[in-house]
């Protein structure tokens, strides 16, 4: 792992302590929204028992989500941060689910592993050639007829706001972070041919569903 990836997982492993506090204080009810909007936009084609993998997972929220909707399913959180996987492994909701730490562009899973991968507000700040390869990873383990559902910001309209989020961009150590949110579909097309687009109920988040077969 790179010594900016590296560093950037130490900063996970403290942020994990307040995360939670962080997004109930910053998102309120959106994120159950948001979360819930990806969980039912999953669908995987009408299987009751689909297996799941959330890559960048934190603290355990949408694989819960997950595992709650499929409690007989397999229901895999995967995250390179120690410290969030263990408030999530301290969840009640989590009881269900598999927790495994690692990195996004290195998945421990067998070729068309799973149903439904998903992957929420995290890519923007990878650098885009291991970006590239996270997605690369994410189409070899997902299943012929599965889907890869990654949610990602919108870039804000209200000036302030878009100020702020500039910034936050700009401080992800990734220079083409704002870029790559900006930069509509052409990075998911790249890779897979059949990539679709629509947009969360709050209208704060895109979620780019790609297949691996057109």
């Amino acid at each position: 792992m790179s010594r900016v990836r590296t560093g950037r997982r130490i900063y996970y492993n403290v942020f994990s302590y307040v995360y939670d506090a962080f997004v109930n204080l910053h998102a309120r009810r959106d994120a159950g929204d948001t979360r819930n909007f990806l969980v039912e936009m999953a669908d995987p084609e009408g299987k009751t028992h689909p297996a799941i993998l959330d890559i960048c997972c934190g603290t355990g929220a949408v694989i819960a989500a997950f595992a709650n909707r499929y409690p007989e399913s397999v229901t895999v959180g995967y995250d390179f941060s120690r410290g969030m996987l263990c408030k999530a492994q301290n969840k009640q909701e989590s009881r269900k689910t598999t927790l495994i730490e690692g990195d996004a562009a290195a998945l421990p899973f067998a070729d068309e592993s799973f149903d439904v991968v998903t992957c929420s507000h995290a890519l923007y700040e990878l650098k885009r050639r291991t970006r590239q390869t996270a997605l690369r990873e994410m189409k070899r383990i997902i299943r012929p007829k599965g889907a890869i559902l990654l949610m990602e910001h919108e870039v804000p309209h209200h000036p302030l706001i878009k100020i702020l989020f500039n910034i936050r961009m700009m401080s992800m150590g990734s220079a083409d972070a704002l870029e790559f949110v900006k930069g509509g579909l052409d990075p998911f097309r790249r890779i897979f041919p059949n990539v679709s687009l629509c947009h969360s109920p709050t209208g704060k988040s895109k979620l780019i569903v790609c297949r691996k077969h057109s």
